[in-house]
């Protein structure tokens, strides 16, 4: 099969689309033939090796700190989604022919806990492959009438941000301040808000305010136009904030913590303004604050994710498309960040060209 190997920490070239051998089902595995994979910023850090340690931010590391279990060469790649053409021994076989998304979290407990989790595409080979081999219970066969390269915007940045909300307890009617809102995870967060009540405000950027509107967001603050602080509080007409989703940090945490009111929570799943971030402890301790870190989610999450996507809660936010050997593309234009929504690869044999980006 055509595969994208990563073969070490560093550029681009470590990611080699090459010939590859088909993977072989275990006896609780299914063989997925790939048609769609989404893009996420983890497969970049991981790449770079960009994770730090908890000694050295600096440090070369990949994502799972103190218990290392990536190896190369590797195959990327967890938003996947595709058909069933193979079981294990231990699997029916009526599976086949399913389509599916796969849960893409290794979860290594039977319970709820995951601090000791790891990833398909990092403990383990992922999607950006023609075909891919996961554990049955990960493969969650999906009803929609969403195109594959629509299924597969949501598994790790929806999976995300339900966790996040989770993490803060979000409730309806509550109000959610929402960093990066142009992303996959700060888009999936406004409407994950929405399919539980709760009302998103989101902050971003002006080129990219109208498709962020777009998305269901209450309100959208410009952090690229005056005070945007100031705009966000003319906007909240005394209300206060409940939560903050932050996928930024850097020089905006300092804000966003302020914004909270007494009692607020504060919950990250990213850092890509700068993970080194400036804390005032009596800020902290003087208003009761909570602050959640989180990263992927529960099993139990996943199936409400696909109980949304089933019933029409959510939406697909796909930007564009790219083929599988065009990968080296696909990542620089992921990393310029010039759109909205997702960007996801797909075999060459299965590509169809997006035009269009949010769909409803």
């Amino acid at each position: 099969m055509k595969a994208v190997v990563l073969t070490g920490h560093g550029d681009l070239d470590k990611l080699q689309y090459m010939d590859y051998p088909v993977p072989t089902p275990a006896a609780d595995e299914v063989l997925i033939e790939v048609h769609a994979c989404g893009m996420n910023n983890t497969d970049v850090w991981v790449r770079q090796g960009a994770y730090g340690t908890d000694d050295d931010p600096d440090a070369v590391a990949s994502w799972r700190r103190g218990k290392p279990t990536l190896e190369f060469p590797r195959i990327q790649g967890a938003d996947t989604v595709g058909k069933i053409i193979a079981v294990g021994d231990a699997i029916d076989e009526a599976r086949i022919g399913e389509r599916v998304m796969v849960d893409f979290s290794i979860y290594n407990t039977d319970g709820d806990s995951l601090a000791d989790i790891d990833y398909i595409g990092h403990g383990a080979d992922g999607g950006y492959a023609e075909y891919c081999k996961v554990p049955s219970v990960n493969a969650h066969r999906v009803d929609s009438p969403m195109t594959d390269a629509e299924l597969a915007t949501f598994c790790c940045a929806y999976l995300t941000g339900e966790h996040m909300l989770d993490r803060a307890r979000v409730a309806a009617g509550e109000r959610v301040l929402i960093s990066g809102a142009a992303g996959g995870v700060g888009g999936g967060l406004i409407q994950l808000c929405r399919a539980r009540g709760a009302i998103p405000y989101a902050i971003t950027s002006s080129d990219k305010a109208a498709a962020v509107a777009a998305l269901g967001a209450e309100a959208v603050v410009l952090r690229d136009q005056g005070n945007w602080v100031e705009q966000l509080k003319t906007l909240l007409h005394g209300e206060p904030i409940d939560v903050v989703a932050d996928v930024v940090a850097g020089p905006l945490f300092k804000d966003l913590i302020n914004l909270l009111r007494p009692e607020g929570r504060y919950t990250t799943a990213g850092a890509f303004a700068g993970p080194v971030v400036e804390l005032d402890l009596r800020t902290l301790y003087l208003k009761h604050l909570e602050i959640h870190g989180s990263s992927q989610g529960t099993r139990q999450a996943f199936a409400r994710l696909v109980g949304y996507i089933e019933s029409g809660k959510i939406s697909a936010n796909l930007f564009a498309t790219y083929r599988l050997s065009d990968f080296h593309q696909a990542q620089t234009d992921f990393m310029a960040k010039g759109y909205v929504g997702k960007l996801v690869v797909m075999p060459d044999r299965f590509y169809q060209p997006v035009e269009t980006s949010i769909t409803r």
